[in-house]
């Protein structure tokens, strides 16, 4: 019986790196505009390169793209970019359709509610707050909580001794096969692949399920809490 649904932040419960995108295509052409004098293309592929290299989470990302590139800091090209990041993110900071549904849902029927994201605390609780998901969870697990990323044992430990929950009563959703989907099934949970926001080209997620639209997941958890009290 399925007792706790968790769930990814990024991907799964927002178009997060349509978000990215826009912001950064933002950033850029105000840096240009302030007298950044790289190509805006160039300069996207600069910051992107760093992201996948240190992380997508970097808070120093353009701090490090600049310095890299003139040995030093312009700090008027460096403040124009911040906020050009910052007012596109608020513009673009969307869920994909039916999350809230789905969640209110869930809600509704009794299940317990989690979060597991690999992403610091702060930036965790900002997404969450500003898209007004903060009261549907019971429990949110960043990675200062445990130290450590998925697909470590660690966090899908963490949260399902917060929710009081077995592995084998809750199902992960993310859209990182290799992060949400094997972390989350080597402790023995179900999992549901987040389909709809794939981002890594993936063929295969070895789930359990796959999600074409998150409100999928319901029919999932009303199918085998059928089965399980017949």
């Amino acid at each position: 019986m399925i007792k706790a649904v968790i769930l990814d932040i990024d991907n799964t419960l927002m178009d997060f790196m349509r978000m990215k995108r826009a912001a950064v295509d933002s950033a850029v052409d105000d840096m240009i505009d302030a007298g950044l004098n790289i190509p805006k293309e160039e300069m996207v592929e600069k910051i992107f390169k760093i992201y996948w290299e240190e992380g997508i989470e970097d808070q120093n990302i353009f701090d490090k793209v600049l310095t890299k590139e003139f040995g030093e800091i312009d700090y008027r090209i460096l403040a124009a970019g911040i906020l050009g990041y910052k007012r596109a993110k608020e513009g673009h900071m969307t869920l994909y359709p039916h999350v809230k549904l789905t969640l209110t849902k869930l809600l509704k029927s009794g299940i317990k509610m989690g979060v597991v994201s690999d992403a610091p605390r702060l930036p965790v609780w900002l997404r969450i707050v500003a898209l007004g998901l903060h009261h549907y969870f019971d429990h949110i697990v960043t990675f200062e909580d445990t130290g450590e990323r998925k697909p470590s044992p660690k966090p899908f430990t963490k949260i399902l001794q917060l929710l009081e929950t077995k592995p084998e009563e809750a199902i992960m959703i993310g859209d990182w096969a290799e992060r949400d989907i094997k972390g989350a099934k080597n402790i023995g949970m179900l999992t549901a692949w987040a389909k709809y926001g794939n981002e890594f080209d993936t063929v295969k997620s070895g789930a359990d399920y796959e999600l074409e639209d998150i409100q999928d997941i319901l029919k999932i958890v009303d199918e085998r809490n059928k089965i399980k009290t017949q």
